[in-house]
């Protein structure tokens, strides 16, 4: 994906995830804002969500895959990670035979950019790798929920439709349940041993797919450890002799050393993200919207001193000029790359896969500049409050009224796309052929002009494998990233409702929805601390207390993730 093509919000870029797909390495969905809201019960209800017993029954055994070794074992919720160059002769076989019965399958996915032609060369080598004749509907990512709030109301639905978690506001949950097959009687239980690299997703990915009592999703997995990077120019750093800080106190005196305004050099961009992180406010990003227990009483993000701290220290940054002109515009991270080169300002916060993406867009014209990973501290300079992300956002579903082979041959296309880092599935779903979209030199393969058109987000919809991280043009990134999700993890915690995939009654699915903008108004200094504390008062009101009733039922039904 291109970085540029997110909404221009103060979150970091929904679609930041899968920028470093395109040089070996799955998908990190965790951080962002998603506004997943799915899941349901095993009565049929809509609203809900299965786990414990009823879950077990449903879900995939795991078998671990063997294929390839890492480099860097997960640990703490890491992805796993690869550092070595890439040698095309070694290279492992995962899908022993073509599963796919030459069916015909549609996909609607969201696509950024220009969509290459359908009878391309990489459609077309996937294709007979796979044994599947799959016609891409591509949409454009950026209006995708207009596309698919649209497609699902219709008659008239693909065979697969990739749904990300930041689409699944308003009705597209209940749709979801109502529109897409039940996928246990192919991969419940040893069914999924039919299938692998399926196989060897990893649970907590699985237990995500769950929807309406259902296993309805193919998931693309996400390390549970914190995703969100205060990100940094450290090669400025060592220039000028900056010290990372280990407490908003001393942020924000670097951040006054930093900024010289005359100059056109600012500390940093909109830090709302890395202020929630150091005073240990619970993820909102993602349905259950920021509920945890404390205390035995439950009790939401919106609800608490951390969160209002946060948000006055993230308005102390701006009201002291150290923040970017941009962001007091709006805009962030996605136009972040060319000023952030420049050094108008050298401190933002954005999905880890950024680390990545500036390093390579800065490799040839700009041999000096480096960009690292802090690590977060905790506001007054102890160990930080952390919370783990969810371990999957982003789905692919099949049309209940798919046939049998035509499911078949939908999981067989999944069963390559989720083969690992090292093996030929892989580098065919994510370079494409040898000598057509990319070759290798030095151990670092290079996309041609032809794979850089083709080879984009388009089967690695579908389905992936375990987290992973694997730069070969830039080892040093990879062992960077995985090491910092280690050391993060380590302080992560898991709410009461984590990894489950939960479906909130209708009534309460738009009660949240101003929150996000009310906080950027307040962190630029438009609104006041004490608008927030009021609609809290409202959100209260208006259902939120009401809503807390309904999460302690399904706590007690259900039992705490945390526990």
């Amino acid at each position: 994906m291109t970085p540029n093509a997110a909404s221009a919000s103060s979150g970091p870029s929904r679609r930041s995830f899968l920028a470093s797909t395109a040089v070996a390495t799955a998908a990190v969905a965790g951080g962002m804002p998603l506004l997943a809201a799915c899941g349901g019960s095993d009565s049929g209800s809509k609203d809900g969500t299965t786990s414990g017993k009823d879950a077990k029954k449903i879900l995939p055994a795991f078998v671990a895959s063997n294929v390839v070794k890492p480099d860097i074992p997960a640990k703490n919720g890491s992805a796993i990670g690869f550092t070595g160059k890439l040698d095309l002769s070694t290279l492992k076989t995962s899908v022993s035979k073509k599963l796919g019965k030459g069916g015909k399958v549609t996909v609607m996915a969201p696509f950024w950019g220009s969509p290459p032609k359908q009878n391309n060369a990489y459609y077309r080598a996937m294709n007979d790798l796979i044994g599947v004749d799959v016609v891409w509907q591509n949409q454009d990512g950026n209006t995708y929920d207009q596309k698919l709030g649209a497609v699902l109301a219709s008659s008239d639905v693909p065979d697969v439709v990739v749904v990300p978690g930041w689409n699944m506001g308003g009705k597209i949950p209940s749709a979801i349940i109502s529109k897409f097959a039940d996928l246990g009687p192919y991969l419940s239980g040893d069914k999924v041993k039919e299938y692998p690299n399926l196989a060897a997703i990893p649970t907590d990915a699985w237990r995500r797919s769950i929807f309406g009592g259902k296993l309805r999703g193919l998931p693309m997995p996400a390390p549970s450890a914190p995703s969100m990077v205060p990100l940094y120019r450290q090669d400025i750093f060592e220039k000028e002799g900056y010290e990372v800080p280990k407490s908003c106190g001393e942020f924000m005196d670097l951040a006054k050393e930093i900024t010289n305004a005359k100059a056109r050099r600012w500390a940093c961009l909109d830090m709302k993200w890395t202020a929630f992180q150091a005073f240990g406010v619970l993820s909102g990003s993602e349905k259950p919207l920021g509920w945890n227990l404390v205390d035995g009483k439950l009790v939401n993000r919106v609800e608490t001193e951390e969160f209002l701290e946060a948000l006055e220290w993230s308005r102390k940054l701006f009201a002291a000029g150290v923040v970017h002109p941009d962001s007091k515009m709006g805009k962030n991270a996605p136009d972040a790359g060319p000023k952030f080169a420049a050094g108008e300002f050298l401190i933002y916060p954005n999905n880890i896969s950024q680390w990545w993406g500036r390093t390579a867009e800065q490799a040839t014209q700009n041999p000096d500049f480096k960009i690292w990973g802090m690590d977060v501290w905790g506001h007054d300079g102890g160990d930080p409050v952390l919370w783990a992300d969810q371990p999957a956002g982003i789905f692919a579903f099949v049309s209940k009224k798919a046939s049998e082979s035509v499911i078949r041959d939908v999981l067989a296309v999944a069963n390559v796309t989720a083969a690992p880092y090292g093996t030929k599935e892989y580098m065919m779903t994510n370079y494409g052929v040898e000598g057509t979209h990319y070759t290798v030199k030095d151990g670092v393969p290079l996309k041609t002009d032809k794979g850089n058109n083709e080879v984009m987000n388009a089967y690695v919809m579908v389905a992936s494998p375990a987290a992973t991280l694997a730069h070969p043009d830039f080892p040093d990134v990879a062992k960077g990233q995985v090491e910092w999700q280690q050391r993060m993890g380590a302080f992560a915690k898991k709410s009461s409702f984590w990894g489950m995939q939960i479906t909130e009654p209708a009534r309460y699915t738009n009660l949240s929805n101003n929150f996000e903008q009310l906080e950027d108004d307040i962190v630029r200094g438009r609104k006041k601390i004490s608008d927030m504390q009021q609609a809290v008062a409202d959100w209260k009101s208006k259902g939120g207390d009401k809503l807390r009733d309904w999460y302690q039922k399904l706590l007690d039904e259900n039992g705490s993730a945390a526990s």
